[in-house]
């Protein structure tokens, strides 16, 4: 993967989540839910493995998951560490639209 692809990997990554938490801190005014979401979401992409597999086949599951988690490339990092700062945005954004008397917010 180049700079340049990466970049832009980061990017969407951080645009994405900050727009999907901001709309869901406005929609259930829940600030920092998707800061807690946002690990699972993480596992889900990271895991590649069915939901269902956790409840089936519990330990063989969790060990797939710890193996791919562990195998993680940087730039895969960086994007999903993106993400991660473009929801904990979100929620200061919304913080403070709040306290400047926005009450849509």
């Amino acid at each position: 993967m180049s700079i340049i692809q990466l970049a832009i990997s980061m990017l969407l990554f951080f645009v994405l989540f900050y727009g999907i938490s901001f709309i869901l801190n406005m929609i259930l005014k829940m600030t920092w839910l998707m800061v807690g979401v946002y690990p699972f979401i993480v596992l889900f992409i990271v895991d590649g493995i069915s939901t269902a597999e956790y409840f089936t086949n519990t330990s063989e599951a969790f060990s797939i998951l710890g193996e791919r988690l562990v195998s993680l490339h940087i730039a895969d990092i960086l994007m999903l560490g993106s993400g991660l700062v473009g929801t904990i945005l979100a929620g200061m954004t919304i913080r403070y639209l709040r306290k400047a008397g926005y009450q849509m917010f």
